[in-house]
C-alpha cells in the first residue's frame, strides 16, 4: 500500500554532485516548489487572493534563499572538492 505522504509530498531523486549541503538544499528545493504548486492551485480555483498567494511565495522564496545562504550552496563557483580553484590551463 502507498503511503499517503509519498503520495501527496513525492521526492525526486538527487542525481547531482554527493555532498550533504546539496542533499538538503535539493529537499528545501522540492518542498518550495511542492508549496509553490499549491499556492497557485487555490489562487486559480479562488480559494486564496492574489495578493496572499503572491506574499505567500515571496515569503517562501525568502526562506528558501536563506537556507543556499546558510548551507554555503554556491558561494565559491569555482573551487572543487580538492581545494582547486577550477582554472586548467
Amino acid at each position: 500500500m502507498v503511503d499517503r505522504s509519498d503520495f501527496l509530498h513525492p521526492r525526486s531523486r538527487y542525481y547531482g554532485q554527493f555532498k550533504p549541503e546539496n542533499l538538503v538544499f535539493n529537499a528545501n528545493l522540492q518542498e518550495f516548489a511542492q508549496q509553490v504548486g499549491y499556492i497557485c492551485n487555490l489562487e486559480t480555483s479562488g480559494k486564496l487572493a492574489s495578493e496572499e498567494a503572491y506574499n505567500k511565495i515571496h515569503a517562501l522564496w525568502k526562506q528558501l534563499k536563506s537556507s543556499k545562504e546558510q548551507l554555503g550552496i554556491g558561494a565559491h563557483p569555482f573551487q572543487s572538492d580538492e581545494g582547486d580553484d577550477g582554472v586548467r590551463e
